[in-house]
């Protein structure tokens, strides 16, 4: 490190970003990952004619918002974890609610429409698991011990 650089590689002045083995509960890198895939899986499914209870243009949207979050997701810039829950609780209730509802209805497992909308609902319920333990991990931070 040079001389008064304080490890967070930023351009001076901000928030240095501790190193992940000091910061327990720390999420972030699997929530992005699952945004990510989440993101991509958007989509090919809307690309591959799946049937999405979402239009076009939103399906499209909301990868790029996904993609977004979790470019922007890191340890030092907490607001983007409460974001991050609330993107997982929508792709939960949007995507969960859709699977429930088809499958009730007598829909296939096997077809792809249904495997897709698993899938991201799935992908949302673990993103809504990690981002909340990152959050929770935040709190533990701040109590004094």
């Amino acid at each position: 490190m040079a001389n008064g650089d304080n490890g967070g590689g930023g351009l001076g002045g901000g928030e240095s970003v501790p190193p992940h083995h000091s910061m327990p509960h720390y999420h972030g890198d699997a929530v992005r990952a699952l945004f990510l895939i989440g993101a991509i899986l958007i989509i090919v499914a809307e690309s591959t004619g799946a049937d999405l209870p979402l239009s076009t243009a939103s399906a499209v949207l909301a990868a790029i918002i996904l993609v977004i979050a979790a470019g922007i997701t890191n340890p030092a810039t907490q607001w983007i974890h409460w974001v991050n829950s609330l993107l997982a609780v929508l792709g939960t209730l949007i995507f969960g609610m859709t699977a429930v509802g088809r499958y009730r209805a007598g829909v296939s497992i096997f077809e792809p429409s249904f495997f897709y909308i698993e899938g991201i609902a799935l992908i949302s319920l673990l993103a809504l698991y990690f981002t909340t333990r990152t959050i929770r991990g935040i709190f533990l931070r701040r109590v004094p011990n």
